[in-house]
């Protein structure tokens, strides 16, 4: 097994999640969530966009169900000793094959927790699941059950972020060597992805943002390239990734000269993300630190030129988004505690005059306040 915690450590982590079902009444948790997969067992594949399941029954027994091609991999990579393939054919229903499965566990009319809102369980096969399913026993929508488990970190995950957010530091020191007027975003991009992995990161859940220009506007990855020109703006927003823990950071880049704008709105940013700062504290919940950076937004007027989000807990995520679900957003009522790793950025995007800025990074929340886990400052940056 290639393991990357102790086997203590994924002790704990199934004892939280045995005593969560308890207090929930659960005879048995159906898990999708290729996140809660690995954060439980240490399993690490990409065949989740197929039909696959961990069984975690109230004894604490775990099995797997789940293709050929990921037999090997669940053996090599987690510390699951039942795994039970369902076979790849025409007109095939795993979701009969997990009943079939649930039945021979002695699992008939119990309580079954089910992890819906995930990217590992579709909508056709989560149809699949109800139909085989909803005569079978009482099934509760458990979704987000692991994920406020995960959301809490221990030593060793801290680590790891840690060593994530020393790569993210390093990929935009790569990254500012090759920016000037004329550089190729090819390059840039280039020379970040090749900075992670030569730092031993892997993948990162989604794509790097990069965009020049008009493009700069833009916070999610395009195809496509351009050069940049005498004086542009350039938004990066990148991670690095530390067997798949994230910490990830955003800057907007001028070359040349700012503009009056880019002056501006850089102004604002770097004051929101000091009233995000101050809020990231056990007193606050989620919703309060979005109303920290809005509170800002709307007293400099760039309300319609802010998101409706400005961060989220990051931690061990998969494709297509290394966003967990906790957000700052509005309302959010969840509350933050010591020992989050959380991705705090703000973006503000005026289209009246095509001008971009954005500004954030990584920070771990502890009892005196929160951290910021990057060497950088947050002062523009002008190439």
């Amino acid at each position: 097994m290639a393991l990357h915690f102790s086997p203590e450590e994924y002790a704990a982590r199934k004892d939280r999640l045995i005593l969560k079902m308890d207090e929930e009444k659960l005879d048995v948790m159906l898990l999708f969530s290729q996140e809660s997969m690995y954060w439980l067992t240490g399993y690490d594949t990409f065949g989740f966009c197929f039909f696959q399941c961990l069984i975690v029954k109230a004894d604490g027994t775990l099995t797997l169900l789940t293709r050929s091609a990921d037999l090997r991999q669940a053996r090599h990579t987690s510390n699951i000793e039942n795994i039970v393939q369902w076979a790849d054919r025409g007109n095939a229903n795993p979701a009969l094959n997990l009943r079939d499965l649930l039945n021979e566990m002695d699992l008939l009319g119990s309580r079954i927790g089910i992890e819906y809102q995930t990217h590992g369980l579709t909508g056709a096969n989560a149809r699949k699941l109800d139909d085989q399913l909803q005569s079978f026993g009482k099934l509760i929508d458990a979704s987000g059950l692991v994920d406020r488990l995960r959301l809490l970190k221990s030593p060793a995950e801290i680590e790891f972020v840690r060593k994530a957010a020393a790569l993210s530091d390093d990929i935009l020191d790569a990254a500012l060597k090759v920016t000037t007027s004329g550089a190729n975003e090819a390059d840039i991009l280039a020379a970040m992805m090749s900075t992670n992995f030569k730092g031993d990161g892997d993948f990162p859940a989604n794509e790097y943002i990069i965009g020049s220009g008009s493009d700069a506007l833009l916070c999610r990855y395009k195809a496509g390239r351009r050069k940049l020109h005498k004086n542009d703006q350039l938004t990066l927003e990148w991670s690095g990734v530390y067997r798949h823990y994230h910490a990830p950071m955003m800057r907007t880049i001028i070359t040349g000269k700012p503009t009056k704008r880019h002056l501006e709105l850089n102004e604002a940013a770097q004051e929101a993300l000091s009233a995000v700062e101050t809020a990231l504290s056990s007193a606050s919940t989620f919703g309060d630190v979005f109303d920290a950076h809005a509170k800002v937004m709307e007293a400099y007027g760039l309300t319609k030129h802010r998101l409706n989000a400005c961060g989220y807990s990051v931690s061990a995520r998969f494709t297509p988004s290394w966003m967990d679900p906790q957000m700052f957003v509005a309302g959010n009522p969840d509350p933050l505690q010591p020992d989050m790793t959380l991705f705090a950025h703000i973006i503000i995007m005026d289209s009246d005059t095509q001008t971009a800025m954005t500004l954030g990074q990584t920070y771990l929340t502890t009892a005196q306040g929160a951290v910021s886990l990057s060497r950088h400052n947050t002062d523009l940056i002008i190439q």
